[in-house]
C-alpha cells in the first residue's frame, strides 16, 4: 500500500507513475475529496474538543460559586458538543476507511530505473547465459515427449479434474520431486535461506497483505465456508505474511525463506493462452524465495535473489535470459521486477520461469510489518522481496525439451542424478 502522506504531498508524481503503469490516475480525484473532508472534520472536532475543555472548567467555577442553574445549562451545552464531536469522529473514520480502500486498490509505484512502457514490448534484456542447443533432428515439445515416454497424462487428468490439469507418472514424477529437492538444497545450503512449509490455505487478511486482494479476487480458488479461506496462488502469500503485524528488531534483518508448495490459480482472463501442456495450469508447484530486509539494502538483496534463482538454471545447464520489466508489465505490488526466461526449443523462444520482485515497503504497509533500529528510533516498515526459485513445472518442461535425444529419450542433468537414484536418462519402454 502506498504511504498516504506521500500520495498527498506528491500528487502529480503519483499521477504520472500511475499513468506509466496503465492505471487510471483519475481515481486520485476521490482521494483529494476524502482528504479534504478528513481535514475538515478533524479541524472541527479539535475546535469542539477545545470548547468542551473550556466549558468543563467553567462548570467547575460555576459549581463553586453555587450557580447551579448556569452550571446545568453549561452541562447541557457540553453534552451537545460531545454528541457533535462523536458525529465528526464517525465522519473522519468513514473518510479514512474509504481512503484506505482507495489506496488498497492502487498499485506500487515503479523505481526510477524501471523502463517506461505500455507492455512487455518495452522490457529490457539485461543478460543471457548459455547458448541454445542446435539439434540435428526434429525437436518435439514436452507434451509429445512426455506422453511417448509414459510420464505425462493429460487425458486422465482432464477426466478427473478438468482442463489445465496434468498427471505425472514414474520417472516424470520422480524428476519433478528431484527438481524440488535440488532447488531446496541449493537455496538452503548455498544461498542461506531457511526452509519453511507454510499453510496452503490462507485468510483474506493474508491475501490483502500481499496484494492479491482486492484486485485479483477472480484469480483465486475460494473455499466455500464462512471462514474466508482461499487456496494459495503462490507461497509468497503465507511466507511474506509470516511476520504480519509484528515489530522486528533491525538486528534480525534480513530474513531469508525458501518454501516448496503447490499453487492454485484460476487463470481468469487467460482463456485461450498456453492451453497446450504444462505452461499454464490451475495447479502447479514452485519453490518460492522470500526476503524481509532493511530499506537501504533492498536493491542489493533484489540482485542477490535474482542471482540465486538464476543459479539453479546454470547448474542444470539450461540457457536463459534475464529481463527487467517495464512499468506496464510489472505485477501490482512490485516496484521493480526481473523476469528470468528459459529457452524452450519447441517454441524457439525464451519463456518466463521466474519473476523476482522488489516490493519496497508496499506489502509491509498492508501487513503492518515494521522494525526498530537501536537508540530509540521510531518504527519503520521493512522491505519485502520474492521470486520463484524456480517454478517446478516449467523447469521440468525445460529439462525435458532441452535434454531430449533423437531416439525420444531424455538425458537427466548430472546434478539431478543423485536425486533420481542414479538414473541417467528416461527412455521409451
Amino acid at each position: 500500500m502506498l504511504d498516504l502522506n506521500y500520495v498527498r504531498d506528491n500528487l502529480d508524481a503519483v499521477r504520472s507513475a500511475l499513468r506509466d503503469r496503465n492505471f487510471p490516475a483519475d481515481s486520485l480525484g476521490r482521494f483529494l475529496e476524502l482528504d479534504a473532508e478528513r481535514r475538515r472534520v478533524i479541524g472541527e472536532a479539535d475546535a469542539i474538543n477545545a470548547a468542551r475543555n473550556a466549558a468543563s472548567k467553567e462548570i467547575g467555577s460555576l459549581m463553586q460559586a453555587s450557580k447551579q442553574d448556569e452550571a446545568n445549562a453549561k452541562k447541557a451545552e457540553v453534552a451537545g458538543l460531545k454528541e457533535k464531536q462523536a458525529e465528526l469522529e464517525a465522519a473522519r473514520d468513514a473518510a479514512e476507511a474509504e481512503m484506505h480502500d482507495l489506496l488498497g486498490g492502487l498499485p506500487n509505484l515503479p523505481a526510477d530505473d524501471v523502463p517506461v512502457g505500455a507492455d512487455e514490448s518495452a522490457n529490457v534484456e539485461v543478460r543471457r547465459w548459455g547458448s541454445p542447443r542446435e539439434f540435428d533432428f526434429e525437436v518435439k515439445d514436452h507434451v509429445d515427449l512426455g506422453e511417448a515416454l509414459g510420464i505425462l497424462d493429460f487425458e486422465r487428468a482432464t477426466k478427473i479434474a478438468g482442463s489445465r490439469f496434468a498427471i505425472m507418472n514414474g520417472a516424470g514424477s520422480r524428476l519433478s520431486r528431484a527438481l524440488v529437492n535440488f532447488m531446496l538444497d541449493i537455496h538452503t545450503g548455498e544461498h542461506g535461506y531457511v526452509e519453511t512449509t507454510p499453510p496452503f490455505l490462507v485468510n483474506r487478511a493474508a491475501l490483502f497483505g500481499t496484494n492479491q486482494l482486492p484486485k485479483f479476487e477472480e484469480d483465486l480458488f475460494h473455499i466455500k465456508d464462512d471462514r474466508g479461506f482461499a487456496l494459495i496462488p503462490t507461497a509468497e502469500v503465507p511466507v511474506t505474511n509470516y511476520h504480519a503485524g509484528e515489530m522486528l528488531d533491525a538486528s534480525d534483518l534480513p530474513k531469508y525463506f525458501a518454501a516448496y508448495t503447490p499453487c492454485f490459480r484460476s487463470e481468469a482472463g487467460s482463456y485461450g493462452r498456453d492451453t497446450r501442456g504444462l505452461i499454464r495450469q490451475h495447479q502447479f508447484e514452485k519453490v518460492e524465495l522470500v526476503k524481509l530486509c532493511l530499506p537501504e539494502n533492498s536493491e542489493e538483496e533484489h540482485e542477490k535473489l535474482t542471482a540465486n534463482a538464476e543459479r539453479i538454471l546454470q547448474l542444470l545447464g539450461l540457457p536463459y535470459r534475464t529481463v527487467v520489466l517495464s512499468t506496464g508489465d510489472m505485477g501490482f505490488g512490485a516496484r521493480k521486477t526481473y523476469d528470468i526466461e528459459v529457452w524452450l526449443p519447441s517454441q524457439q523462444t525464451y519463456r518466463e520461469i521466474s519473476s523476482c520482485s522488489n516490493c519496497g515497503d508496499f506489502q509491509a504497509r498492508r501487513m503492518n510489518t515494521r522494525f526498530k533500529r537501536s537508540g530509540g528510533a521510531k518504527p519503520e516498515f521493512v522491505h519485502t522481496l520474492n521470486g520463484s526459485g524456480l517454478a517446478v513445472g516449467r523447469t521440468w518442461i525445460a529439462v525435458i525439451e532441452n535434454c531430449q535425444q533423437a531416439d525420444g529419450s531424455v538425458v537427466i542433468p548430472k546434478v539431478l542424478r543423485p536425486y533420481m537414484n542414479g538414473i541417467e536418462s528416461i527412455r521409451p519402454d
